[in-house]
């Protein structure tokens, strides 16, 4: 038709055309494809795979004849996906996650609830409104399991995006579309020495003591990173540009902390026991904390078996009755400006 502005249909036969992928595309292509989005290199890949090198580069040959586009830039010192990579990969992860919960479509409709459930936690979550929902689940479908596996925020993410866990709970950079995000509770950081610190145990600090002292931090205190309240609260302190250790790990972080290796932030509500047992001593700012909003993150694409559905609607409700000061922690653990929030 003249004038018609549409997009043009494939010639059958052309790289292109949606019949001839549909009819040669090999889903184990596909599935090695994410492993190598994935990975650091082809060696890497075949590694996770348990595959040769050789054997994994010729399905990646055969992908990139198959869709028509190189997918992933190779040389020395570089592995980057291309743009047409980058686009299979967030599908292809799709269509990987759908693959592994087929066996939700295909359970048995029974009264009791069963079922599994895995949550994507970060390393740093202590809320005890959702511990409480958890036991609640649990008294009420004790047929059902759950797993909880400790990831960075970033691996959540990529594991709820991937349908391969159930949900994440976890901190939020950028949002994807494809997901689903309620907060499920606020923290706040705090700058803490451990005992073998100069500073430590000493009352009336100021921010000049913090001058020059070196730190350690978490892999995202980074300015364009998800803790950029805390990379700004660590400026404003006056602390040192030197950061002796990092981590993804709150665990690690609050280890290092307390071998003095540096002054660090954690959670005021986290880190409040080991400050009553004089494992930790808070020191500068005291006021105007940086706060971190912590969510619950799930895939409204991926089928859920019943365990799944019931968690989450638990879960989703209790957000919406219990207000947010009340889901983050104690508020004695609060400092006093932050006890009645707007």
């Amino acid at each position: 038709m003249v004038g018609d502005d549409s997009d043009p249909i494939p010639d059958p036969g052309s790289p292109y055309d949606p019949d001839r992928i549909t009819r040669e595309l090999d889903w184990n292509l596909l599935r090695t494809f994410v492993v190598l989005a994935e990975a650091r290199s082809v060696t890497d890949a075949a590694e996770r795979l348990r595959l040769t090198q050789p054997s994994v580069s010729t399905a990646l040959k055969r992908l990139e004849d198959r869709i028509g586009r190189k997918l992933i830039e190779r040389g020395p010192g570089k592995y980057a996906l291309t743009e047409a990579g980058e686009l299979l990969y967030r599908e292809a992860l799709d269509i990987n996650g759908s693959i592994l919960r087929l066996s939700t479509l295909m359970r048995e409709m029974t009264d009791a609830v069963r079922g599994h459930v895995t949550i994507a936690v970060a390393s740093h979550v202590v809320c005890p409104v959702f511990d409480r929902l958890l036991a609640d689940f649990h008294e009420a479908h004790a047929e059902a399991s759950l797993s909880i596996n400790v990831v960075s925020s970033a691996s959540a993410l990529t594991e709820v995006s991937a349908k391969r866990a159930s949900f994440a709970v976890c901190l939020v950079r950028d949002r994807s579309p494809r997901l689903e995000y309620r907060r499920l509770y606020r923290e706040f950081f705090g700058l803490f020495c451990g005992p073998r610190h100069p500073l430590f145990g000493r009352e009336g600090l100021t921010k000049a003591d913090l001058a020059g002292c070196t730190t350690v931090s978490f892999d995202t205190d980074r300015l364009q990173d998800v803790l950029k309240p805390v990379t700004l609260m660590r400026a404003q302190s006056l602390l040192g540009e030197r950061i002796t250790g990092t981590s993804s790990n709150l665990e690690e972080v609050r280890r290092m902390i307390i071998a003095g290796l540096g002054i660090g932030p954690l959670p005021v509500h986290v880190a409040a026991r080991d400050v009553a047992d004089g494992q930790l001593w808070q020191t500068p700012p005291y006021e105007d904390l940086p706060p971190i909003d912590v969510h619950v993150v799930w895939n409204p694409r991926a089928v859920k078996n019943r365990a799944e559905e019931i968690l989450l609607k638990m879960l989703d409700e209790m957000i919406g009755r219990i207000p947010i000061e009340e889901r983050t922690y104690d508020s004695a653990m609060l400092p006093p400006s932050y006890r009645h929030w707007p």
